[in-house]
């Protein structure tokens, strides 16, 4: 995160004067605070631009209908994650300090390894493969009895989640499952830019398995932890912990195969209670999505 402050201090901190003059760019405190303002407004940037685009834009609309969406849910996803960015974000800047402050092994160029370029897919898959790992277990744990019903189980109130859902969680169950992210580096070499594009994606990700959108190349499905995957989760809770494979879920006894790959997914839910006349004007979804119509023989579904 030394790249983002470098950038800050340079373009608009120090030529304005916003920090007493006493207060060099070095400083702990200054980057501390820097880093707090970062971390919140760019989380909320983040989350907004990501989920807002998904949602117009990928997220099939139709399951607005479904009998599991709350009343208000977007809104309540929404509200739920700006209460928890704050204090997620005291414990992101712990981390973010203790790299910027040079206790980790992240580094400013790939000319400082005999590797050289050859160091950066390496970096992603090793990335990828460890915090898939850790994620995982984290994910797990999080599911114990006790420790779900005072950190994780807010999160299972989406049980058919919307992109708006992907960061709606409590403070210390979004930490501890983006530990991995920032434990990385104080393991193992990891180029600055590389780490900052890393943290970027897997924000991506997050919405991305919160999408709706249970589609994937059919010579990816035995591999990749997507969508269709995720929303299992939230609808059977003890199964498809991982983020972004199904490695772990296989070797631990916790895969799924989605029901959307069976032809039993939400989506299909809305459908089938659609052809039966089940659903109604009156489904809670109604005052979520006005641009879905009512017809005289029950809804017209529509995917935008």
């Amino acid at each position: 995160m030394d790249i983002v402050l470098n950038v800050l201090d340079a373009n608009l901190l120090t030529p304005y004067n916003i920090y007493p003059e006493t207060w060099s760019e070095d400083y702990w405190l200054r980057q501390a605070l820097s880093l707090f303002v970062v971390v919140n407004l760019g989380g909320a940037i983040l989350y907004f631009l990501l989920a807002g685009l998904s949602y117009l834009f990928i997220f099939d609309q139709r399951l607005m209908q479904h009998p599991k969406i709350l009343k208000n849910q977007i809104r309540k996803e929404i509200m739920y994650t700006l209460w928890s960015i704050p204090f997620m974000g005291i414990l992101t800047v712990v981390m973010f300090m203790l790299e910027v402050r040079g206790y980790s092994q992240l580094y400013d160029s790939f000319s400082e390894s005999q590797l050289g370029w050859f160091r950066l897919p390496l970096e992603v898959m090793s990335f990828l493969f460890f915090t898939d790992m850790c994620i995982y277990w984290i994910h797990r744990w999080l599911h114990h009895p006790f420790v779900y019903k005072h950190l994780h189980k807010n999160h299972h109130m989406w049980k058919v989640p919307t992109p708006f859902a992907s960061h709606a969680f409590h403070p210390i169950d979004g930490f501890l499952q983006s530990f991995p992210y920032h434990m990385y580096p104080f393991f193992f070499p990891l180029h600055k830019g590389v780490y900052l594009t890393m943290f970027v994606f897997v924000n991506f990700w997050t919405v991305s398995i919160h999408d709706g959108d249970y589609r994937v190349p059919e010579t990816m499905k035995p591999y990749i932890n997507g969508s269709a995957h995720h929303t299992d989760h939230h609808l059977f809770y003890n199964y498809n912990y991982g983020q972004f494979f199904t490695l772990w879920d296989r070797l631990g006894g916790s895969f799924r195969n989605p029901s959307a790959f069976e032809g039993n997914g939400p989506l299909e839910d809305v459908i089938k209670m659609a052809s039966n006349g089940s659903l109604s004007c009156q489904t809670k979804a109604k005052s979520e999505n006005p641009s879905l119509n009512c017809e005289s023989n029950g809804y017209n579904l529509r995917k935008r």
